[in-house]
C-alpha cells in the first residue's frame, strides 16, 4: 500500500503543471500582495488622487528599474546556478562575479537618478526631495534582493525567497499605518518607506540561510556576461511594457486630467492580480527549464511547457473575467469612490495581463534554450506595437489601455514562435531524450 501511495504521489507531480517551488514562492506572494494593496489602498484614500499621483508614478518607477535592470541579473544567477548546481559543481564564483555586476549596475543607476533629479523634481514628483531619496534606496535594496532571490531560486531554497516576499510589502504597510496615524499629507515620506523596504526585508528573509556560495571551479566570466547584455536589453523592455502605463497616462494627461494616473494605477493593482501571482511560477521556471536543459532532456522539456502555458493561459481567462465581474467593486473597496473606472477599462488592462504572462513564459523558455537575444526582439516588436497603437488613440485610459493589451499580444506571439523554432533545432539535434548526468538523475 505504501509502495501503491508514494507510486500516485511521484504520478501526480510529473503531471503538476508549475514548476518546484511555485506553490511556496506563491504563498509569500499571496502576502504580499495583499500586503502590496493595503499599502496602495491607504496611501491612495489618505493622500487623494491628486496628492497620491506623484506617488503612483514612482512606484511605475521603481518596478520599472528595479526589475527591468536588475531581473537579468537574477536570471542569470538562477540559470546559471541550476546547471552547476545538477553537475555537481560549487556557485561561490558565480555568485561572487554577480555580485560585482550588480554592484556595478547599481552604481550608473544611483549616479543617473542624480543627474537627473531636477527633472524628475519638476515633471514627475512634484518637487518634493524625499521622493528621489526613495528611488535611490528602492534602486540600491532592488539590487541586492535581485542577486540574492537568484541565489536562492538556483539552489531550489524557496523558503527564503517566499520570506521575502512576506516581510517586503508587510513593512510597507506598518509605516504606512504610523505616516497615516502621524498625519503625512505628502508622497515623500510614504515613497521613503517603502524604497527602503526592500533592504530591510531581505536581511530578514536571509537569517538561517548558510553556504549560498559554496567552494567550486573558478568560473569564466562568460558564463554570466555572454547573455547578460540581451537579457537586460529583453528584461528593460518588458518591465517598461508592465509599467509604462502608468507613465504614458501621466505624460498624455492634461491640465484638466490631474490625478488620472493614480485612477489608472488602481486599475492596474486589481488587474493584474495574475501577473503578481505569476512571480511564483517565474521564479521556478527558468532553473527547472534551465536544468532539463543543460541535462538534454528536450522532450521533457517541451512537455511540461506546454502544460504551464495551458495552465497560464487558464488563469489569463480567469483574471479577464474576474475584472469584468468584480474589478470596479474591489477599486471602490480598496481605494475608495474616487478611484473610479468602467468596466471596460479593467477587461483590457486584465487582456493584456493574460498576454503578458504568457510572453514571460514562452520567454523564459527561450532564456533556457539560450535564445536571450531572441527574447528581447520579442520584447522589442512588443513595445513599437504599443508606441503605435497609443499614438493612433484619442481617449486618454482607451489609448493606452489598448496599446498595452496589443503591445503583450504581439510579444506573446512573437516570442512562442522564436521560442517554437529553436526547441524543434534542439529536439532535431538531440534526439534521444537523456535523463541523468553521469548516472546521476538531475535535480528535480
Amino acid at each position: 500500500m505504501s509502495h501503491r501511495l508514494s507510486a500516485l504521489v511521484a504520478r501526480l507531480g510529473e503531471r503538476n503543471p508549475l514548476p518546484d517551488g511555485t506553490l511556496t514562492v506563491g504563498a509569500g506572494l499571496v502576502v504580499n500582495g495583499i500586503m502590496s494593496y493595503a499599502f496602495l489602498g491607504i496611501a491612495g484614500r489618505t493622500l487623494g488622487t491628486e496628492a497620491f499621483e506623484p506617488l503612483s508614478v514612482w512606484w511605475a518607477l521603481i518596478y520599472l528599474i528595479g526589475p527591468g535592470f536588475f531581473l537579468p541579473l537574477e536570471q542569470e544567477v538562477s540559470r546559471a546556478l541550476a546547471n552547476r548546481w545538477a553537475r555537481g559543481l560549487g556557485v561561490g564564483t558565480l555568485v561572487r562575479q554577480a555580485g560585482q555586476l550588480g554592484a556595478g549596475l547599481t552604481a550608473v543607476l544611483v549616479v543617473a537618478t542624480l543627474v537627473s533629479a531636477p527633472v524628475l523634481l519638476d515633471h514627475l514628483f512634484d518637487d518634493q526631495v524625499l521622493i528621489v531619496i526613495g528611488l535611490v534606496a528602492a534602486i540600491v535594496g532592488y539590487a541586492a534582493v535581485h542577486l540574492a532571490r537568484g541565489t536562492l531560486a538556483g539552489l531550489g531554497r524557496f523558503r527564503g525567497y517566499a520570506t521575502y516576499f512576506v516581510v517586503e510589502n508587510t513593512l510597507r504597510v506598518a509605516a504606512c499605518v504610523a505616516l497615516w496615524l502621524l498625519g503625512a499629507d505628502t508622497a515623500g515620506p510614504y515613497a521613503l518607506a517603502a524604497g527602503l523596504a526592500p533592504g530591510l526585508a531581505l536581511i530578514v528573509a536571509l537569517r538561517g540561510e548558510h553556504d549560498l556560495a559554496s567552494p567550486g571551479p573558478e568560473a569564466d566570466w562568460s558564463e554570466l556576461r555572454a547573455a547578460l547584455g540581451s537579457l537586460l536589453a529583453a528584461s528593460i523592455l518588458t518591465a517598461f511594457l508592465l509599467n509604462a502605463g502608468v507613465l504614458a497616462v501621466e505624460l498624455l494627461s492634461d491640465d484638466t486630467e490631474s490625478g488620472e494616473a493614480s485612477v489608472f494605477l488602481a486599475g492596474l493593482a486589481v488587474s493584474r492580480v495574475p501577473v503578481f501571482l505569476f512571480q511564483a511560477v517565474q521564479a521556478a521556471l527558468l532553473p527547472k527549464l534551465s536544468a532539463l536543459a543543460g541535462a538534454g532532456r528536450f522532450q521533457e522539456f517541451r512537455d511540461r511547457l506546454w502544460r504551464l502555458l495551458f495552465a497560464v493561459g487558464g488563469i489569463g481567462v480567469l483574471g479577464v473575467v474576474g475584472a469584468g465581474l468584480v474589478g470596479p467593486v474591489l477599486i471602490h473597496v480598496l481605494f475608495g469612490e474616487d478611484y473610479a473606472l468602467d468596466r471596460i477599462d479593467l477587461v483590457l488592462l486584465a487582456a493584456s495581463s493574460a498576454a503578458f504572462m504568457l510572453a514571460v513564459a514562452l520567454g523564459q523558455a527561450l532564456i533556457a534554450l539560450e535564445g536571450q537575444s531572441r527574447v528581447a526582439l520579442g520584447w522589442l516588436v512588443g513595445v513599437v506595437a504599443f508606441f503605435a497603437v497609443t499614438a493612433l488613440g484619442e481617449d486618454l485610459f482607451f489609448r493606452v489601455e489598448a496599446g498595452l493589451a496589443a503591445g503583450s499580444a504581439v510579444a506573446a506571439v512573437v516570442i512562442g514562435l522564436l521560442a517554437r523554432h529553436r526547441l524543434h533545432g534542439k529536439l532535431r539535434a538531440h534526439p534521444h531524450t537523456l535523463t541523468a548526468i553521469d548516472g546521476a538523475e538531475v535535480r528535480e
